[in-house]
């Protein structure tokens, strides 16, 4: 078996050639097995792999060095344990969840496969041109996919499939996942194989009972492995920002033990010859040597202003900030029964500085569920003209969700216009969509879009019943009469052309093509004599109600000429050189000349709580720019429904990607102006634009507004745009989990963004930057009272603590309440971040933590690393006990001081923190406690006893926190310590007073949560602003409902389901507009109002 370097070390293919059932034919091109490696470690490879990744850090190098050091006896003052401890603490921690990570990746692991026929073998190991049966999943909308007619005749005869010698020649292998090219020869004849015949990794088989296939590409060679590219590794400012601090401390350190080296050499010279007479000094050991060695020795003893532990809290923080979106009730979905889910561990204060969001429109910020409310027939317009639903109840066929608002085209159905008839039975007759009927008259209707989904349940319930297809034919009830007609021919839709066609022919032997599309495609397409009925309907499509319209047009062609046509048909199709070109071509030149019959109006209904949530982001100082595919009117009218566009706005411009001006927007020579335009608007809505221009606007923004990005989309065109900014957020909606598996959070509706950001992401960041400002401190005050002592020691690298509290202070004593702060603080609740927005604008401007910020705390722990030192080594000095013994000795002072020093840090975290609980009590006091508990069991005579070398201090904890004057100079420290923070805090209340001081002291004095917010109503809004087309991004599947014989089944004898009827029914009108859901779901309830999430969320508990 060929490796996977082996295989992409040949070289590469121009075209594949595979033969079934020759597996000595397939062997000798060498193709890639189904083998693959997600894994990135195994059992003998994991140790030191991992250990060579994590070295690759700076700050584990840096101690891995330390360690070397502090094992030379001439440099280290310390144990090895001191670094020792730390180190594998942090290594083990990070080792065990790198496993974790390696072995739940490999539990995924897949086998990938592309097959060309549906035809039931299980075989699990699987080379290329072996037969296969695999179950796919992960998507939403329905996407057929057949088998060639010739190779389903087989069905699931073994000996006819072992006698099967097809020969394949396709592409090479590559990552295009929309489109194949290949063909299948086979008894002399050659087939075309396109993407409708391929079967990708990723998708759900349904409706299908077995399958056997060929496999064209395996392993490594599959079009997904192919797209797997390296995922691209996000890191926030603050990381960014830390990358520079670390630097910024390793210059700081060299700096320092330069002075204190220096100063060394200065004091040997000075000093040290009297004390060579009881400290004689080492053979070769002069004043220049004792200075090297001396700053080698205050590298390790001043390696704490950067601590290992750091980074070890970063990732616990981090982790459990995850784990609050994961749990927030507030943000689950329960319609849908999805909760909100951090797909990554390491951006959560990103969340809390975004500046630019840039949105997708349909299904992000809509609901993708297409509801029927108008259209226009010769002319005339239909729609909403009462308010009351009309009575279908003459159709027993007809969906019971649909509902329309005028009379007058069920009465114009009734009476048998002929234009109304031929408007309807384009509906039914124009689509790819697959209906399932598991009780008669109870119609399911598959569709690849909402769109093809709404404008067929629309036909239904007018009397045109689309009931089932064959590759052959399309049969439907019209107003009760069961019609079959001989599909001949379908005009896939696809991006380029924004239409689809059929070619039928009736039961009395005429020959028609049904057009959709469009409305500027299918206008260019016209006869001239529609004309006037094009002005009229162009009055209807430019109603400006934002509604996503179709232009419906037919022509009547003629049976020689469409034979010679489908002569060159068949030709292009199965060419392996531009076939795509040649079909393009083919279709320009049959649909034209078009009769026009009229259009449709879908609406794609905002999302519930969208507009609120712009309104609640923007007061946040958030831009929110609006990235679609749509046309410009849709686009613009979604703009004044979301309240992004006012009617106040006056000065209103659109540029357009498709226009001159919008196609060399993004060029490098414009994008800079293009950039310098778009800031100056309140709101930015971009539209007709492709999936690369989306994430070319990001980049645009990433690259001169300095600024942080959040993209959010639920399709897979949304994918580019997610993943090339700084934050990605897919919603888990209509359009499939592509969006979701490249995001790095999702969830169901398009308003938990703004919980995600307000609550959520400020929280994250202001916990992160307390911990950071905290952290800092407290290690720096603990560092410096190291410098300070050298002066008193005569530089001799002696440390002013005991090697065990050196070892402890951030692995016990300081690691818990930090911890707890980093967790569980918040300066105000999440209904006052609601209230209050403008708590969001700090993280923008990065207030809470910066070099500034950095530089203060640097201060601030030198002013109380000199209180701390300074006040207790006067206290002492000369100082004796009751008894008249002298206490002034080294054992006592260190205790002393390293006593002053948690207190103090305990007491500033106390006032760093806004939001007690329980648990920061039980960390601090117990933290605390635990000092004393281990300080007193490490001097105690038993352990000097027993390890006298480790614990030398015995008994001097007891004699010296006996001492009265020892607790006076832990309070006096502590005082001095705090008394300038308070001062400098109440002087920047008073005289300079932020958002965050104003919002909390409203707090206190109101001492209760705000009111709830009014409940908001949304106003339909219309406008003389034009309203646009929409269609589905994928191209269709129309050629494989042509294909073969394999979408026919025994179909048993059904009612036509209608009530026999004159012209003078009465009707009894009730209820509300159309609506089609893939879910089939009943969208359209005047009257019901949808249950609250948390309502849902109680009485149906989800498992997640």
């Amino acid at each position: 078996m060929m490796t996977n370097d082996q295989m992409l070390s040949r070289v590469p293919e121009e075209q594949r050639k595979l033969r079934a059932n020759d597996r000595e034919f397939n062997r000798s091109f060498r193709y890639a097995t189904n083998s693959i490696k997600t894994s990135k470690y195994n059992l003998f490879t994991f140790l030191p792999l991992n250990l060579f990744e994590q070295f690759q850090r700076i700050a584990n190098a840096y101690f891995l060095i330390l360690l070397v050091l502090q094992l030379i006896p001439d440099i280290s003052s310390l144990s090895w344990f001191t670094t020792v401890v730390p180190l594998v603490l942090v290594l083990s921690v990070t080792a065990a969840k790198d496993a974790i990570d390696d072995i739940v990746m490999g539990a995924n692991t897949f086998f990938t496969l592309q097959c060309v026929a549906f035809l039931c073998m299980k075989v699990y190991n699987v080379h290329v041109y072996e037969l296969y049966y695999v179950l796919f999943y992960r998507e939403t909308n329905l996407k057929v996919k057949q088998a060639l007619t010739v190779t389903g005749d087989m069905g699931d005869s073994i000996k006819d499939l072992a006698a099967f010698n097809g020969e394949v020649c396709c592409e090479p292998p590559n990552n295009r996942l929309d489109r194949f090219t290949g063909t299948l020869t086979f008894t002399g004849q050659k087939y075309a194989l396109d993407n409708e015949r391929i079967l990708l990794r990723g998708c759900t088989i349904r409706n299908t009972d077995w399958c056997f296939g060929l496999v064209i590409f395996g392993g490594q060679e599959t079009k997904l492995m192919q797209n797997c590219g390296k995922t691209i590794f996000k890191r926030t400012s603050i990381d960014h920002l830390m990358n520079v601090l670390v630097l910024c401390i390793f210059g700081f350190l060299a700096i320092s033990c330069s002075i204190l080296a220096i100063g060394n050499r200065i004091w040997e010279q000075q000093e040290g010859s009297t004390f060579t007479a009881f400290l004689p000094r080492q053979d070769g050991v002069n004043a220049p040597f004792s200075a090297f060695l001396t700053f080698w020795s205050y590298v390790i003893i001043l390696n704490t202003v950067v601590p290992i532990s750091l980074y070890v809290s970063v990732e616990i923080i981090r982790l459990g900030n995850s784990y609050y979106i994961d749990w927030d009730r507030k943000m689950y979905h329960a319609r849908s029964d999805t909760p909100a889910e951090a797909r990554t561990t390491t951006l959560n204060e990103e969340l809390g500085q975004i500046k630019y969001i840039f949105s997708d429109k349909t299904g992000t910020l809509t609901q993708n569920i297409m509801v029927f409310n108008k259209c226009s027939i010769n002319g005339k317009c239909y729609g909403e003209t009462q308010t009351d639903s009309v009575d279908f109840s003459f159709n027993q066929l007809a969906d019971p969700k649909f509902m329309f608002y005028d009379q007058s085209l069920v009465e114009a159905v009734k009476l048998e216009n002929t234009e109304v008839h031929a408007f309807f039975r384009l509906l039914a007759l124009c689509h790819t969509v697959m209906a399932e009927e598991k009780n008669e008259g109870d119609l399911l209707y598959q569709a690849q879009s909402p769109d093809e989904g709404a404008l067929v349940t629309a036909a239904r319930n007018f009397g045109f019943v689309f009931r089932s297809r064959t590759p052959e034919s399309v049969s439907i009830v019209e107003m009760g009469v069961q019609r079959c007609y001989q599909l001949l021919a379908i005009l896939d839709f696809n991006n380029v052309r924004k239409r689809m066609s059929v070619i039928v022919r009736s039961p009395d032997g005429k020959l028609t093509l049904y057009c959709k599309g469009a409305d500027t495609i299918i206008y260019e397409r016209l006869h001239l004599s529609c004309m006037v009925t094009k002005g009229e309907t162009l009055a209807f499509v430019f109603a400006g109600d934002g509604l996503r319209t179709l232009a419906l047009a037919y022509k009547n062609l003629d049976e020689e000429y469409f034979r010679e046509w489908k002569e060159r048909h068949h030709e292009a199709s199965t060419s392996l050189e531009d076939r795509e070109e040649k079909l393009d071509l083919l279709y320009e030149e049959i649909e034209k000349d078009l009769m026009l019959l009229g259009a449709t109006a879908i609406e794609d209904k905002l999302q519930d709580g969208v507009a609120h949530t712009i309104e609640q982001l923007a007061k946040a100082d958030i831009k929110i720019w609006v990235l679609t595919g749509d046309k410009q009117e849709t686009a613009e009218n979604i703009g004044y429904s979301c309240n992004m566009l006012r009617e106040e706005m006056n000065d209103i411009f659109i540029v357009a990607a498709n226009t001159p001006e919008g196609a060399y927007a993004l060029e490098p020579t414009m994008e800079l102006e293009f950039l310098r335009t778009a800031c100056m608007c309140k709101t930015v809505i971009c539209c007709r634009v492709t999936p690369l221009q989306k994430a070319q606007v990001v980049e645009l923004v990433k690259k001169y507004k300095k600024a942080v990005t959040l993209a959010i989309g639920d399709g897979a065109n949304d994918v580019s745009m997610i993943k090339a900014a700084h934050i990605g957020v897919g919603i888990s909606g209509q359009e499939g989990m592509q969006a979701v598996l490249s995001s790095d959070y999702s969830f169901a509706q398009f308003r938990f963004l703004q919980r995600l950001l307000l609550v959520h992401g400020r929280w994250s960041y202001l916990r992160m930057c307390n911990f950071l400002r905290y952290f800092f401190y407290k290690n720096f005050t603990f560092t410096f009272m190291h410098f300070w002592y050298a002066f008193f020691c005569g530089f001799s690298a002696q440390t002013v603590y005991d090697e065990w509290f050196i070892t402890l202070y951030n692995l016990v004593y300081t690691a818990l309440p930090v911890l707890g702060m980093s967790l569980f603080d918040q300066d105000v609740s999440d209904s006052w971040s609601f209230e209050y927005p403008q708590l969001y604008v700090p993280g923008q401007l990065n207030l809470y933590f910066s070099k500034t910020a950095f530089m203060k705390c640097a201060l601030h722990s030198c002013y109380s690393s000199l209180v701390l030192f300074f006040i207790p080594y006067g206290a002492i000095y000369d100082t004796v006990k009751n008894d008249g013994k002298d206490i002034a000795d080294y054992q006592s002072f260190a205790l002393l001081v390293q006593t002053c020093l948690l207190v103090a840090v305990c007491i500033q975290l106390g006032l760093d923190m806004s939001y007690w609980t329980a648990v920061n009590h039980v960390f601090v006091w117990g933290s605390l406690a635990m000092y004393f508990i281990v300080t007193f069991t490490m001097h105690s005579n038993g352990m000097y006893l027993t390890f006298t070398s480790s614990f030398p201090h015995i008994g001097t904890a007891r004699n010296s926190l006996s001492q009265p004057n020892v607790w006076l100079t832990i309070l006096l420290t502590s005082i001095l310590c705090v008394l300038p923070v308070l001062t400098h805090r109440f002087l920047l209340i008073q005289l300079q007073p932020t958002v965050n001081d104003k919002v909390r002291l409203k707090v206190r004095q109101m001492k209760a949560a705000p009111p709830p917010p009014p409940r908001r109503i949304r106003m339909r809004r219309t406008s003389s602003r034009r309203s646009a087309y929409a269609f589905s991004h994928a191209q269709g599947y129309g050629d494989l409902v042509t294909s073969g014989r394999f979408l026919h089944r025994q179909v048993k004898p059904r009612s036509t389901g209608f009530t026999p009827t004159g012209r003078t029914l009465n009707f009894s009108p009730a209820g509300r507009s159309a609506g089609y859901s893939p879910t089939a779901q009943n969208q359209n309830s005047k009257g019901d109002l949808e249950p609250t999430a948390l309502q849902m969320y109680r009485t149906k508990q989800p498992s997640y």
